[in-house]
């Protein structure tokens, strides 16, 4: 396990960084593509991070409330499907907000959350050690989206839970969100489980707006993603030059976001020189739509079971719970 370490306030920590060498090839290849793509876990430095946590709190943006409200409405009957004493695992942890609502109801012996900004993990990692002082926290940070590699130190013989909120999901390819999904499902083991959070298909002007929202939260945080390559790789892409598009594209159920070049412009990145015309798109991330029915087919697929799903009253989002089979 590389840079394990427990600091003096108790918390594990576990860093997976990624090699350079790496990152530069994928940004550059995401780059040179037609259309041009930047993964969407390039979002999340620490900037980025923050400027999510505060696209959560806005009004357009119905997904977070409406997730925590069903954890909150749920919870019992969570706790009586995973039981108490079990390994706690959160892709994508984030500021480690929903996972308060399933530690006060599970009690679960650990909780692992994994993400892939390092500062942002460390920092909700202490701040949920203080807390729930009486909570073991391996906190591992790692891209999840590859397979995922757990704290060694975890009991072997507790029941693991998955839990995956926000529908992240959707910011998978279909043929990626099975491959994750099969992941996950080697992860938790033949008696484990997932409970994951999707948003699902409704009136287009109410997805559009939560991508759009009136105070541009949402357009600095798409357009960080480019500070964010500039630090990786000395690069000299100006924001100003770039504006943020989202829509939704009805035909694949899935919102679009774009960065879009303003100008025609070469810009330097790992010593490479990328020319983008005016008007030429960057894909930032797709984020598709669920129908309830034809996700629960999809799971089988990757090894589990669909047991039970919560819905709000108006079916804008869902909690579904999984279980291997």
């Amino acid at each position: 396990m590389a840079g394990t370490a427990q600091d003096q306030q108790g918390v594990f920590f576990y860093d997976f960084n990624l090699e350079a060498q790496d990152q530069r090839q994928e940004i550059l290849k995401g780059l040179s593509e037609s259309p041009k793509r930047i993964s969407a876990k390039y979002f999340y430095d620490q900037t980025g991070s923050e400027l999510f946590e505060a696209i959560t709190q806005l009004p357009e943006y119905y997904p977070t409330r409406t997730e925590i409200n069903l954890l909150r409405q749920y919870k019992d009957e969570i706790l009586k499907k995973a039981g108490e004493n079990n390994v706690l695992i959160e892709y994508g942890s984030g500021a480690s907000t929903k996972i308060r609502l399933l530690l006060d109801a599970l009690k679960p012996q650990a909780y692992v959350p994994l993400d892939i900004s390092k500062d942002f993990l460390y920092d909700s990692a202490i701040r949920l050690k203080q807390l729930f002082p009486w909570l073991e926290i391996h906190a591992t940070c790692l891209d999840y989206r590859h397979p995922a590699t757990l704290p060694k130190k975890l009991s072997p013989h507790a029941k693991k839970v998955a839990f995956f909120p926000g529908s992240s999901l959707g910011n998978f390819a279909p043929k990626d969100a099975l491959v994750f999904l099969k992941n996950v499902r080697q992860s938790v083991g033949e008696k484990g489980a997932l409970l994951i959070g999707l948003d699902l298909i409704k009136d287009h002007d109410v997805l559009n707006a939560a991508y759009n929202d009136r105070q541009g939260v949402t357009s600095a945080f798409n357009l960080n993603v480019l500070s964010h390559l500039n630090e990786l790789g000395a690069g000299s892409f100006n924001l100003d030059f770039f504006e943020h598009k989202a829509f939704f594209n009805a035909q694949d159920s899935r919102i679009e976001m774009h960065l879009v070049s303003k100008i025609d412009q070469v810009v330097n990145l790992f010593s490479t020189a990328l020319p983008f015309k005016q008007g030429e798109h960057i894909v930032t991330e797709y984020s598709y739509k669920f129908n309830p029915e034809q996700f629960i087919e999809f799971a089988k697929q990757a090894g589990f079971e669909g047991k039970y799903v919560w819905k709000d009253e108006g079916s804008n989002f869902a909690l579904f719970w999984l279980e291997g089979v």
